[in-house]
């Protein structure tokens, strides 16, 4: 009889763990936490900038072509590789007056255009979380007209240039740079600003 009552209450306290076990549901949490989509920069950027050109002083023919200093705009498509390193694509427009010199004096004047194509590589030095300085060289090719001269030439080179970038959000900087050229004619150097926009 006492085996009987012993199993009986034995198997009675198995059935009530299964059950109580059966409706236990899953606890579910007091507070939500929100999920976090961090964004990344997919490494592309382009820069859109104005530019100052120098003007520079050439000898054509018997005569002297003096070009003064001049305005125009660029666009750079750039691609970050890592560890500070970058390619280009640079493209920028310029126009200035460009006298004729002969024996000292001005005979004629006439307005000068120049398209110039650049691929650079570029390296960025990050001082600050907010402030780098970058150096650049590359190979450059330039279309120049001048009508009144009956010039439509073009020719090749090389490019150097060093400048500060700014960034000024987490999306855009404040891009200002001085460049170089080893193409010889009256377009001269270089100075750009603008802003480089990030994706």
């Amino acid at each position: 009889m006492k085996k009987i009552v012993l199993m009986t209450s034995v198997a009675s306290l198995m059935a009530l763990q299964l059950h109580a076990g059966g409706d236990i549901a899953p606890v579910e949490p007091a507070v939500e936490i929100p999920e976090v989509h961090s964004h990344t920069e997919s490494g592309f950027y382009v820069i859109v900038k104005g530019l100052r050109i120098a003007g520079d002083s050439v000898h054509h023919g018997e005569a002297v072509l003096d070009g003064d200093s001049g305005y125009g705009f660029g666009i750079d498509l750039g691609y970050r590789l890592g560890h500070g390193f970058a390619v280009e694509y640079d493209f920028s427009y310029a126009e200035n007056t460009v006298s004729e010199m002969e024996h000292g004096d001005v005979v004629a004047e006439a307005d000068a255009t120049y398209y110039t194509h650049a691929l650079d590589l570029v390296y960025t030095y990050e001082l600050t979380e907010t402030l780098g300085l970058f150096a650049k060289a590359g190979y450059e090719y330039e279309i120049e007209e001048i009508d009144e001269y009956h010039i439509d030439a073009d020719d090749n080179g090389f490019n150097y240039g060093v400048g500060v970038e700014v960034a000024m959000g987490h999306d855009y900087k404040f891009v200002a740079e001085y460049e170089h050229s080893t193409i010889g004619g009256p377009r001269g150097d270089s100075i750009f600003a603008g802003v480089m926009f990030n994706f």
